[in-house]
């Protein structure tokens, strides 16, 4: 007997339906993380002290009992992952954690996450070394482990990842050379190592022409200024034992933002640093500078708008150049050997552009400039206090006193 023909039409669909459900759940099982992935996930929890995983951290809801990349809701935060269309397994590409206080280690099996791209531990408590094995992760683009406890030195192996545009390693307690190599990193556009204790001289970094940042400020290297990349905007270097002169930074014509503070550099203030076209601060105090180069024709490209160059050696009398700088609004000139009168000029900008001005603790002679004592011109933060000017004690910028008069007449004389 024939069958109905709803019993042949339903029987038809609940076939197709069931083909249709099988090759749905088994795309599913097929997509699911990479099972060795899902081992390092694994051992990085491992590695760290649970005490310091609170539930409501990105680690703490790291629940292996469902699959690491097909997790919804709060489930394995901090985690990205890549999901191909040919239903192969599903990669770990980015583990960018809280800033939560993980006390631990960085596991070593971290390499064998070969699609990362992304690895940001910031503002923890990672300690040891930082594991070799992060040369397999050759796809890795931006690295931030900063603000932890990472001891040892800067692996040899950072230098083979070669997609890198981002390193941040500072505030940890690193140690050894900036690996001579790593100018090899020709993506790199940032690159922080600062607060550490890095040592030795700064390799020729001119390879890395990408670079835009570099910061290795708060450490304790030395030797001279080496070649750096043309391309850099700013340079962050203080607080180390840098010396010899500052010509080298005369050809970094992109550069916005520099700071050489806290070092051993001597010699002249090259005008063709002050009046780099697209320079806006520079602070280079603290050093053993001796002589302030006269500014020639700057031009109305020069953007300068802070000159620290406090607490050197600097003589002479004081730059009236300066007020050839048409942008520029502070000024510390103070605890230098200036002597002589202020110019006249100064008097002139006073207020207006110059919103700061601290000359103190120089040999400043004679009268003030006519403005400096008008009661009409906008507020200025600054000093001339420990000079041997004639300077009211109603005047604001005159707080302070000067210096006593034997100091002044043994400066005057010659002798120290």
């Amino acid at each position: 007997m024939a069958k109905p023909l709803l019993s042949i039409i339903s029987s038809s669909h609940s076939e197709t339906l069931i083909i249709i459900l099988s090759l749905f759940l088994g795309s599913f099982v097929q997509s699911k993380t990479l099972d060795s992935d899902t081992q390092v996930l694994r051992l990085i929890k491992k590695s760290i002290d649970p005490t310091s995983i609170p539930s409501y951290s990105y680690i703490g809801s790291w629940d292996f009992s469902v699959d690491p990349c097909e997790s919804s809701g709060g489930q394995f935060l901090g985690i990205l992952c890549s999901y191909p269309s040919d239903n192969s397994s599903s990669r770990v590409t980015a583990i960018d954690l809280d800033p939560i206080g993980y006390d631990g280690f960085l596991a070593p099996a971290i390499g064998n996450l070969t699609e990362l791209t992304i690895l940001n531990l910031h503002n923890n408590k990672f300690r040891g070394p930082i594991p070799p094995t992060i040369s397999n992760l050759k796809k890795l683009t931006i690295i931030s482990l900063s603000q932890n406890f990472f001891t040892g030195s800067i692996p040899d192996e950072i230098s083979q990842l070669k997609q890198l545009q981002s390193i941040d390693l500072s505030e940890n307690n690193l140690s050894g050379f900036i690996p001579a190599n790593i100018s090899g990193l020709r993506s790199l556009t940032y690159l922080s190592l600062s607060r550490n204790s890095l040592s030795g001289r700064i390799p020729d970094l001119s390879g890395l022409w990408r670079l835009n940042i570099l910061d290795i400020s708060i450490n304790q290297f030395y030797g001279i200024i080496p070649k750096l990349p043309a391309k850099l905007r700013t340079l962050s270097a203080s607080q180390n034992a840098i010396s010899g002169h500052i010509t080298p930074i005369s050809s970094l014509q992109l550069l916005r933002n520099l700071d050489l503070s806290n070092n051993r550099l001597s010699g002249p203030i090259r005008q063709e640093v002050l009046t780099l076209p697209q320079i806006i601060r520079i602070n280079i105090s603290v050093n053993h500078f001796t002589i302030f180069e006269p500014i020639r024709n700057p031009g109305r490209e020069t953007h300068l708008q802070l000159l620290d160059a406090h607490t050197n050696q600097l003589h002479g009398h004081l730059p009236a150049s300066l007020t050839m700088i048409e942008n520029l609004t502070s000024i510390n000139l103070s605890h230098n050997q200036f002597s002589g009168p202020i110019p006249m000029e100064y008097g002139e900008k006073l207020g207006s552009p110059w919103k700061t001005l601290f000359l103190d603790n120089n040999f400043l002679t004679g009268n003030l400039p006519q403005r400096f004592s008008d009661g009409t011109i906008k507020p200025v933060r600054g000093s001339l206090a420990n000079n041997c000017l004639s300077c009211a004690p109603t005047i604001p910028l005159c707080s302070g006193g000067q210096r006593p008069a034997s100091e002044c007449v043994s400066r005057n004389d010659g002798s120290q």
